[in-house]
């Protein structure tokens, strides 16, 4: 329960901890800022990190001044690459396994298979749509790895989401993190910023559902 108080807190007041850690560890900072974001695209165990609202508030305070925009994007765009390629080369090594064992410690297989529909339906393309769905954009590039992608046809899409997904997110809290409205109402921003972000898992699993009941409905009949 603490745990998931603590991970509430952050992502509600994202803006506060992440003054914070500025304030206490300077430079130090991007180093934290690249873990986060690789450990949360990198590692399948860790899809509950921030990922679109902390990109979005470490834009705020480049704005600022408190970091550097350029070297910003550039550290966390490699994170994004490089957290997608680990994932992806653990799926290639262990998935196999993972997907025929009915239980898995510290992997929700549910997420696993629900990525690996997503995927099926999506192709190579869901390496980008992924970046943008919590949960999803985690388990996509381990799905990929235990799939048939080759990894040159991986890096490209990965290459493509990464670089947009930071981008938008970043240069987004750059451009508009520091309007006087949006500053007054931050957490507020946030936690919009989190809906909207996990809106379209809801709606492809809002959708599947619809689906798979029309599939029992026209067997019933």
């Amino acid at each position: 329960m603490e745990v998931l108080s603590y991970f509430f807190d952050l992502f509600i007041h994202l803006d506060k901890h992440l003054h914070e850690i500025i304030r206490d560890y300077g430079l130090w900072t991007y180093l934290i800022l690249f873990l986060i974001i690789f450990c949360e695209t990198g590692l399948v165990v860790t899809p509950i990190l921030p990922g679109d609202s902390l990109l979005f508030a470490a834009g705020t305070f480049s704005a600022l001044g408190a970091l550097d925009p350029g070297f910003l994007f550039l550290l966390l765009a490699v994170a994004a690459v490089l957290g997608d390629t680990v994932n992806y080369w653990i799926g290639h090594f262990v998935g196999p396994r993972v997907f025929h064992q009915e239980q898995v410690r510290f992997l929700k297989k549910e997420y696993l298979l629900r990525t690996h529909e997503f995927y099926e339906r999506h192709g190579g393309k869901t390496i980008i749509i992924a970046r943008f769905i919590p949960i999803i954009r985690t388990f996509a590039p381990f799905v990929a790895g235990v799939g048939s992608m080759s990894y040159g046809r991986f890096i490209v899409y990965n290459l493509a989401g990464g670089i947009l997904w930071i981008g938008l997110f970043v240069m987004g809290g750059f451009f508009f993190g520091n309007i006087p409205l949006v500053r007054k109402n931050f957490s507020l921003v946030i936690v919009a910023i989190v809906l909207l972000s996990v809106m379209p898992g809801v709606i492809e699993f809002l959708r599947q559902r619809a689906q798979k009941k029309n599939q029992r409905f026209e067997v019933e009949n």
